[in-house]
């Protein structure tokens, strides 16, 4: 049996997408805002919801006759997990090999290379 995933799935971290850019959502507005780009059930939306309950990305309040859900964690904070978790399984935990990825196989500007020196020398 598979182990369930802390990470997010790419349908996940699209309806996170969603509610950390409002603040709060119901099933409702991430429904409509997930038509605007694919076609998707109403049912589904509210499924993967209460998933992402369950997984304590997101807590609920009810407002009037809806529950208006809200982020349990900060964007910052669960992408930068995410990464991590890439990192560990990908590249047994060593930053250094996805980053000559990144240089190798992207065309990175001069101004991005400068950003990621100025990101690595903070304190």
């Amino acid at each position: 049996m598979r182990r369930r995933s802390s990470t997010l799935t790419e349908h996940e971290l699209e309806i996170m997408k969603i509610v950390w850019l409002h603040d709060s959502s119901t099933v409702r507005d991430v429904y409509e805002a997930l038509l605007e780009k694919r076609k998707v059930a109403y049912t589904t939306v509210m499924t993967m919801m209460k998933v992402l309950e369950t997984k304590k990305y997101l807590k609920k309040t009810q407002a009037d006759r809806a529950y208006v859900y809200r982020p349990a964690q900060p964007q910052r904070q669960v992408i930068g997990a995410m990464v991590r978790d890439f990192v560990n399984r990908v590249f047994n935990g060593s930053a250094e090999p996805l980053l000559a990825h990144l240089v190798e196989e992207h065309d990175l500007s001069r101004e991005d290379l400068e950003e990621i020196a100025r990101l690595r020398s903070k304190p």
